[in-house]
């Protein structure tokens, strides 16, 4: 097996970490923040001390990143990813960001000698650990090919869209989705609730219908108790709502759902929720509809 290594080692990132080292895969890891490594370590991820020493010690490298900024810095710098990769190796980003400057990154990463491919994924901690994430692919095919097998390991549905950038261009329309159904099921379960129907009743009962899907069938119970630690925060969302509205404004396709939506989760930012998990849209609504409990 190649040496795999990863770059960004939180919610998400570190629990494909853990597929892979499952799978008996050697993982070299960094990340800003040491902590978060220790359990990681303890199940035989070997420790780096920078984004640069994972890449030059590893035969394909994944990164985890929370937006842009974070994948610029790290990528970039003499500490960086792309200073540590060369002729032969492949750099796999698995984050949501920018399109634009997906396509940015992969340039200069190809003037390393090295190919990179977008890789974001569609699921959570639970569908990672469950064995059923599913992986959406942007770069060149035979790359693609080569590290399927590596992605496999991570989750079980993995395709390739197209060029680079694609993969993350669909990952930004699955989130969209995401946010707007969220939305939508809080408002049903407030109007529900509103009308003396127990919040309790109301997700089971909405959770058994038409509506359900996968995404509310494992985010919903948040509305009772919020996972600790939050696995997807508003900023999170808002981040991703953001990047699909300015691809929409740029290519001229109306979202006013994501908008909607976009809108609620500021007024969230508001009232202090920023970092909580991006379920608490649904105390937001309450709020706004005169509810404290």
């Amino acid at each position: 097996m190649a040496t795999v290594g990863f770059v960004g080692l939180g919610v998400m990132g570190g629990h494909m970490v853990k597929r892979l080292l499952d799978k008996g895969h050697t993982v070299i890891g960094f990340d800003l923040v040491a902590s978060k490594a220790e359990w990681l370590i303890a199940d035989g991820l070997r420790w780096s001390d920078s984004a640069r020493a994972v890449a030059q010690a590893a035969d394909v490298v994944l990164a985890s990143l929370p937006n842009t900024a974070a994948l610029r810095g790290a990528t970039g710098g003499p500490d960086g990813i792309i200073a540590g990769l060369g002729p032969g190796k492949i750099f796999v980003d698995m984050s949501t960001v920018d399109a634009d400057a997906s396509r940015e990154i992969a340039a200069t990463v190809a003037a390393t000698g090295a190919v990179m491919l977008d890789a974001p994924v569609s699921g959570s901690v639970v569908t990672i650990q469950r064995g059923e994430l599913a992986i959406m692919v942007g770069g060149p095919r035979e790359t693609f090919d080569r590290v399927k097998p590596l992605l496999l390991d991570i989750g079980p549905k993995v395709t390739h869209v197209g060029g680079n950038g694609l993969a993350v261009a669909m990952k930004i329309a699955v989130n969209l989705s995401i946010g707007v159904q969220m939305q939508a099921f809080c408002e049903s379960v407030l109007l529900a609730e509103k009308n003396g129907i127990a919040r309790e009743t109301a997700i089971e009962v909405l959770l058994g219908s038409a509506v359900a899907s996968p995404m509310l069938k494992y985010r919903a119970p948040f509305l009772l108790a919020p996972p600790d630690p939050v696995w997807f925060n508003v900023n999170m969302m808002q981040k991703d709502l953001n990047l699909a509205l300015a691809m929409g404004q740029r290519l001229n396709v109306p979202l006013p759902s994501a908008a909607a939506s976009n809108e609620v989760l500021t007024a969230a930012r508001s009232m202090g929720f920023a970092e909580a998990e991006m379920s608490t849209i649904f105390d937001v609504l309450a709020r706004m509809a005169g509810v404290t409990k």
